[in-house]
């Protein structure tokens, strides 16, 4: 199990830490996304040398390859990937958003057609945490139904239902020692979102996420959510936003009191040759950088930014060398695992606002 303690508060925005078997998790904190038992195109200990205390892994994906039975056999997902540090797993239910076209949602579960060879799979909330137990996780979460935006009031009140439904199911198929959090659905509605965290609440987890959100809505609505909502949940649990997002929406998740945030942009960016700077955001690919003696950043300290050149950086991308990927990557997560170090520093002195009004000033510059 895990334990939370929040430590310092500035505003909304608050410091604290999560204690696990396998280490201390600081928050707010950034996990970078893991789906397959890898950071793409990093080394474990190189995502950890960077800051990084937990990543994710997928449970859909894993469950498909290498299988979660072959992850157990050998040590569980931990020794598997070589990663002591703690570990989250998300449940599959975003596969039942994102494949929707070609799975079939029924009280039970969701029926899938692989992506890899079109087999058939079920995922029912009790298969869902059976997968979990077997990577071995620290921190499992419900199966949930995620639907996309915009979408009528009836239908997501039909949805958070079924997710209720699916989450009590979830805690009586645990039979494990590990943590088990609930996901708020509710779509852009506070009302279906104050039931669904009531309803959540009810039946108990060691913590609650927000789930559904930068799933069709615009920024805007996004961030109203946040605001009007966030605080409601339980002061003394983690509080999760999945999936969220850009360096400027996970500020703002951090100053609604927000303390976990996962997102694929930092390793998927990376590899499209797209990096995140102080500056703003730049693609490197364009030829403008053809003869750049500068660094991605001139700001930051990261090791890309102290050895290699725009330049460089842009002709690995053109001549497509492995190279490109793993030291844009390196240095995406360097600027997320700083944000959050960052902002932990800022709440702790009580300076998050100006801490936040000065990143996106300098953020929305040109680099």
């Amino acid at each position: 199990m895990i334990s939370f303690e929040k430590l310092t508060q500035s505003g909304s925005a608050r410091t604290g830490k999560i204690q696990t078997p396998r280490g201390e998790i600081p928050t707010p904190v950034f996990m970078p996304v893991g789906t397959l038992g890898t950071v793409k195109a990093m080394a474990p200990e190189e995502t950890r040398e960077l800051g990084a205390s937990i990543i994710l892994g997928n449970t859909y994906h894993l469950h498909l390859r290498p299988g979660d039975e072959l992850v157990h056999r050998l040590g569980g997902l931990h020794r598997f990937m070589n990663w002591p540090f703690p570990i989250l797993t998300d449940s599959g239910g975003f596969q039942v958003f994102s494949l929707a076209k070609l799975s079939k949602l029924t009280e039970e579960g969701v029926t899938f057609q692989s992506h890899l060879n079109g087999d058939t799979i079920v995922f029912t909330p009790e298969k869902s945490i059976e997968i979990q137990q077997n990577l071995g996780s620290d921190i499992m979460m419900c199966f949930d139904e995620c639907i996309r935006l915009p979408a009528t009031h009836a239908k997501i009140e039909d949805s958070i239902a079924l997710t209720t439904r699916w989450a009590e199911r979830c805690k009586a198929a645990r039979t494990s020692d590990q943590a088990l959090f609930g996901i708020i659905q509710g779509g852009l509605h506070l009302d279906l979102r104050q039931r669904s965290l009531d309803d959540l609440v009810d039946i108990g987890f060691d913590g609650y996420a927000i789930g559904g959100l930068s799933v069709g809505e615009d920024t805007k609505e996004m961030y109203e959510i946040l605001h009007s909502f966030a605080h409601q949940l339980p002061d003394t649990y983690p509080r999760y936003l999945m999936g969220v997002g850009e360096p400027e929406d996970i500020l703002e998740g951090i100053e609604t009191g927000i303390d976990m945030f996962d997102c694929v942009l930092p390793t998927r960016n990376a590899r499209n040759g797209c990096l995140f700077t102080s500056l703003g955001k730049i693609s490197i690919k364009q030829s403008q950088y053809r003869e750049d003696p500068l660094p991605p950043d001139p700001n930051c300290a990261c090791y890309v930014c102290q050895k290699y050149s725009r330049a460089y950086l842009r002709h690995l991308y053109m001549s497509k060398e492995i190279l490109s990927m793993r030291l844009n990557t390196h240095h995406n997560l360097h600027f997320y695992l700083k944000l959050v170090l960052n902002a932990r520093e800022a709440i702790q002195n009580d300076q998050f606002t100006q801490y936040k009004k000065s990143f996106l000033e300098k953020y929305s510059q040109t680099a």
